[in-house]
């Protein structure tokens, strides 16, 4: 029906209708995940109807949605990766739209076929420009961070300067949501993942390491981001001597303090123990942040993570 007027924008309008009239009919899953292609399609086609966008879109999520509950990884193929991007590019404004979009993006993006389509269809720049415009909008951070962790954290990423410059956007998201704890979560994980593909440079280091002590001391409670975090500082300190004593000599306090409050708030937890771990182990290379640590007594916190984990 709708593949025999695709021109017809009432045509796919209603085929889309019609459609989600299926969602809530779990026996229509398996049929449903064969049109996510139709449906992308119809709207690249009318890209300029906002209705059908948004109804596309929500139609879109709710399948994804039954996706992931059944534990079907969908991986989406470049053609509706550049479909998706063409919506992005002609609704960059509206603020409904695109909250629909980079929820459906973040969902996607776990795959790792999905994720380097996107990265074809040079999607990076499209995030980094919705970051800017909507940093205020916690929900569409939150989305495009994930987004761009799931991008940049690839081994064989081609995109080095547009990665580079997506460092002060994720500074700019997390410093303006450090209190919410999801949004700087997700903004301490794309930090992580670009600083693994060296997109960090010298000027960076102090303020970021700063910027990640301080989501680490307003959160606390949340395994996740001590845990990335700890990952990303330790990713700083292993190549930057800065990052090292800006850790120790942070004007709101050491973050060796701040890593021995996370390991007893997290002591029973195997990732977070770990990330504590993997950053002590960078902090042992610089002279001055060992004699801090001795000083604070870090070596009787390893004894006590070695009994703890001795199988570790």
């Amino acid at each position: 029906f709708m593949q025999a007027s695709w021109d017809v924008e009432e045509v796919q309008a209603k085929g889309i209708q019609h459609l989600a009239s299926f969602v809530k009919d779990k026996s229509a899953f398996p049929y449903l995940l064969k049109c996510t292609e139709v449906i992308t399609f119809a709207m690249k086609t009318h890209v300029t109807s906002l209705k059908l966008q948004l109804d596309g879109c929500t139609l879109l999520l709710e399948i994804l949605s039954q996706a992931l509950e059944q534990g079907v990884v969908m991986a989406l193929d470049e053609s509706v990766a550049s479909c998706l991007l063409a919506t992005v590019r002609k609704h960059s404004g509206n603020k409904e739209l695109l909250l629909l979009l980079c929820t459906l993006l973040m969902m996607v993006s776990a795959s790792e076929v999905t994720a380097e389509n996107l990265r074809k269809v040079g999607i990076i720049p499209d995030l980094l420009s919705i970051l800017r415009r909507f940093l205020h909008h916690e929900e569409i951070c939150l989305s495009c961070c994930g987004v761009l962790w799931s991008l940049a954290v690839s081994e064989n990423n081609a995109d080095q300067a547009v990665l580079e410059s997506a460092v002060p956007v994720a500074s700019a998201v997390l410093q303006k949501h450090l209190q919410n704890g999801a949004v700087a979560e997700s903004a301490c994980s794309a930090l992580w993942a670009l600083s693994l593909q060296g997109c960090l440079t010298d000027s960076d280091y102090e303020p970021t390491t700063a910027l990640l002590l301080e989501a680490l001391r307003m959160n606390p409670e949340r395994a996740m981001l001590m845990k990335n975090g700890c990952l990303a500082l330790a990713s700083f300190l292993r190549v930057s001597e800065i990052a090292a004593l800006t850790f120790i000599t942070d004007s709101k306090g050491s973050g060796i303090e701040l890593i021995k409050d996370v390991y007893h708030l997290h002591s029973d937890d195997p990732g977070v123990v770990g990330a504590v771990c993997l950053l002590m182990k960078e902090m042992a290379q610089y002279d001055e942040v060992v004699l801090d640590m001795l000083s604070q007594k870090m070596d009787e916190l390893l004894s006590e993570i070695r009994i703890q984990f001795p199988f570790s």
